[in-house]
């Protein structure tokens, strides 16, 4: 039996996938995005350790509140991450009947093994992923989040050979991903992909920055403001978000 380490867990998500979702934070991540607004789960260790089973118990006291689309989504950090622990989850989630959903920056994925089988059975047992794109430009993303993103886009591109579902996400940021340029190349990116059934722009707040500095690390983005509504309202266009 494989256990999970935990960040946090929130009963009545309504913003990480279709429906109500009791979300799972999982602890670590290999990005380090300038933005950031959890960086608390950055570090992997954790003192909370929990099985498949017994966040599954805990997960289906909610489930009168899910409604037809509701279920659970595994968020982070980086959930995949943990696949063995992610496998057993939604493994288990699935004998049980319910909706599973990951939300993810796809930064670990490769098609070298072990990890591309590990995946493939993972995405059985996987109704949607929630994937961000960070920064369309290789150059741009590794100065954001100090990791390139072939591999990344390699992801939503498999994801897209193999019909499943995802919802992109996309963080606007004034001066780094608010550009027209580079909204338009993401769009065009996106228009490649036949899978993708949702597109979110969230405005860049800095409401997590107060996490920065209980951590003692420098808030890479200060003094930088939310962009305007009209900015957003022209990146939503772009990128034909939802």
């Amino acid at each position: 039996m494989t256990q999970g380490r935990i960040h946090s867990i929130e009963t009545f998500g309504s913003v990480d996938g279709p429906g109500v979702r009791f979300i799972i934070f999982l602890k670590g991540c290999n990005l380090r995005c300038k933005y950031c607004h959890n960086a608390d789960t950055w570090n992997p260790e954790s003192t909370d350790v929990r099985s498949a089973a017994e966040l599954l118990d805990k997960a289906e006291r909610y489930r009168s509140y899910w409604g037809e689309d509701g279920g659970i989504t595994v968020s982070g950090g980086e959930p995949l991450l943990q696949m063995d622990f992610l496998r057993e989850l939604f493994r288990e989630a699935k004998q049980r009947g319910i909706n599973t959903c990951i939300d993810t920056a796809a930064e670990p994925f490769t098609r070298q093994e072990p990890f591309f089988s590990e995946f493939q059975e993972l995405m059985k047992d996987t109704d949607l992923l929630l994937v961000d794109i960070k920064h369309i430009d290789n150059d741009e993303h590794i100065k954001l989040t100090g990791k390139p993103n072939e591999n990344i886009k390699d992801c939503l591109r498999y994801l897209s050979e193999i019909g499943k579902p995802v919802w992109i996400r996309h963080v606007l940021v004034p001066g780094i991903t608010d550009n027209d340029e580079y909204l338009k190349k993401t769009r065009e990116f996106l228009d490649t992909l036949t899978n993708v059934q949702r597109v979110d722009v969230l405005p860049y707040h800095s409401l997590g920055q107060f996490k920065w500095e209980e951590l003692g690390i420098p808030y890479q983005l200060e003094g930088v403001e939310a962009p305007s509504a009209e900015r957003v309202e022209n990146a939503r266009k772009i990128l034909g978000a939802n």
